[in-house]
């Protein structure tokens, strides 16, 4: 288990912070990156979760998203420690199929609007777009756990789909109306 006695360390001051493995960094690295992206998606959760809705399921993804952060931050196969695995993406797989079957085919694209609890999972959504296009650079000049972009590409999927489900209970989606405003 983590035990953080001291937050303040003054370790970073000088623009460097250090990896699960011990190995200093400076803090624009990719990888450094690709971590502050999935900790940003965490946080954006965090809002989607002040909704109420799903509370379980979304505090298991914020959890995994943590499993993500402590898999890229001790690159390589580091032994025993602890690594996204693909069991995680295929239950995401499994609710995605669950909560769509439940939900109107799309018969346009959707707005990131509508439902302030959909509208927060759209942005969770976006952030984790983002996350796994740095993690998918990180992957191309450094080791990264291919389980990883996996997990973030479901997961991506996953609120796109809770986005719309949050949506359905509360009026339905917004869609885009190609060209409406010419």
């Amino acid at each position: 288990m983590v035990k953080l006695d001291i937050i303040t360390t003054r370790g970073g001051d000088g623009g460097e912070t250090s990896l699960g493995d011990g190995r200093r960094v400076r803090k624009d690295a990719l990888r450094i990156e690709a971590i502050g992206a999935v900790d940003e998606a965490n946080a954006a959760l965090g809002l989607v979760r002040l909704h109420g809705a799903e509370d379980a399921m979304l505090s298991r993804i914020q959890n995994e998203l943590f499993d993500v952060g402590a898999d890229l931050c001790v690159p390589g196969e580091a032994g025993a420690r602890l690594r996204v695995a693909d069991t995680q993406s295929a239950r995401l797989e499994a609710e995605i199929k669950e909560m769509n079957a439940a939900l109107a085919p799309l018969t346009s694209f959707v707005l990131p609007a509508g439902s302030a609890a959909a509208a927060h999972a759209h942005l969770a959504r976006t952030i984790v777009r983002r996350a796994e296009r740095v993690v998918v650079a990180l992957a191309a000049v450094e080791e990264v756990n291919p389980a990883v972009i996996r997990y973030l590409n479901r997961l991506s999927d996953h609120l796109f789909v809770l986005s719309r489900r949050f949506n359905a209970a509360a009026g339905g989606d917004v869609m885009w109306v190609p060209g409406a405003t010419r």
